[in-house]
């Protein structure tokens, strides 16, 4: 396992126990709850039920937006 593998296998871990990491510079994940929602079948247009659940979520940092920015 490369170093790379390894330093993202622990960001998602860190993440899937609900840790911030933050890379300076570069930007932060975390894991956010997205709330309970009705939504629908797209096959059959049939109301249903989306539980809460955790997701994974990344926000840039000041620099990583300077940067795509000045592009």
């Amino acid at each position: 396992m490369g170093v790379l593998s390894a330093a993202l296998e622990s960001v998602i871990d860190a993440v899937a126990t609900q840790e911030k990491v933050t890379l300076v510079g570069f930007g932060s994940f975390e894991a956010r709850k997205r709330k309970a929602r009705e939504g629908r079948n797209p096959q059959t247009g049939e109301k249903m039920d989306i539980p809460e659940t955790w997701v994974p979520a990344f926000s840039a940092g000041k620099l990583f937006k300077e940067k795509v920015a000045d592009k």
